[in-house]
């Protein structure tokens, strides 16, 4: 009989794992209903809320016209949000990558809209916030069912272990000759579906093709002893899930 593979080592492998059911029932719920109450509230405000991206790799992939609705910080909308991150079993699976000691830097809401939902180029996140220790790794929280047709993640399992990559925010030449996203793993998802991966991973989405909205929020953590680099200016939240912060400071405290 083949061995399981713990989440711990599967991650360090593939640069990815996915922790299913980690929300259920009223707690799910609640993340749900608040979901769509942060989604009223920035498109009843005005702004500019489509982070679709722009460029020649968008056009090939069919992105004109598309939306996705995005907003940073769900935690500072809502206190479901809050109680999400802050939950044993979240906190256990996140912990299981980066330890005992776990600072959240942002959280990120995208709703990709049925039928219009804009794609996202394959990419390298550490580009937006390299940390001294290279520890960050996304939690994607999956408010809805993701699947291929509506643009879930997809990812090349493996490719964490090439570090960082020069021009690693999406179409460089290298990029599309060795990750083309007609190649990549998608990772499909379940209500209350966790997928953590590292900063380092090749990502990107289809669009949302199908008849049915695409929900995630994106968590963005990073181990206690690590920290963002100097001259970062990525909204940090700096706040502590678990554990200790090791490179706290009083001045940082006070930004």
């Amino acid at each position: 009989m083949v061995a399981m593979s713990s989440p711990r080592d599967f991650f360090s492998q593939n640069g990815y794992y996915m922790a299913r059911r980690i929300f259920t029932g009223d707690q799910l719920a609640a993340m749900q209903k608040d979901f769509d109450r942060i989604v009223a509230q920035i498109v009843a405000s005005g702004e500019d809320v489509n982070a679709r991206w722009a460029g020649p790799e968008m056009e090939k992939m069919g992105a004109a016209g598309t939306v996705v609705l995005h907003t940073h910080n769900v935690q500072q909308y809502s206190a479901a949000w809050l109680r999400a991150f802050l939950d044993d079993a979240f906190l256990e699976a996140a912990g299981e990558h980066l330890g005992p000691d776990i600072v959240l830097h942002h959280s990120k809401l995208f709703q990709k809209p049925a039928e219009q939902g804009a794609p996202f180029p394959m990419h390298q996140d550490w580009g937006y916030f390299p940390t001294l220790k290279d520890t960050m790794l996304a939690a994607i929280v999956h408010v809805s069912h993701a699947t291929d047709e509506m643009g879930c993640l997809r990812v090349y399992p493996g490719s964490h272990k090439e570090g960082r990559m020069e021009g690693a925010m999406g179409g460089t030449e290298r990029l599309l000759r060795d990750f083309p996203i007609e190649g990549a793993t998608p990772l499909e998802a379940e209500p209350g579906d966790v997928l953590f991966f590292h900063y380092c991973l090749v990502h990107g989405s289809m669009p949302n093709r199908s008849n049915q909205v695409r929900k995630t929020v994106l968590v963005q953590m990073h181990a206690g002893d690590d920290d963002v680099e100097p001259g970062c200016t990525h909204p940090n939240e700096r706040l502590v899930l678990r554990g200790w912060n090791h490179y706290a400071t009083r001045e940082l405290a006070n930004v």
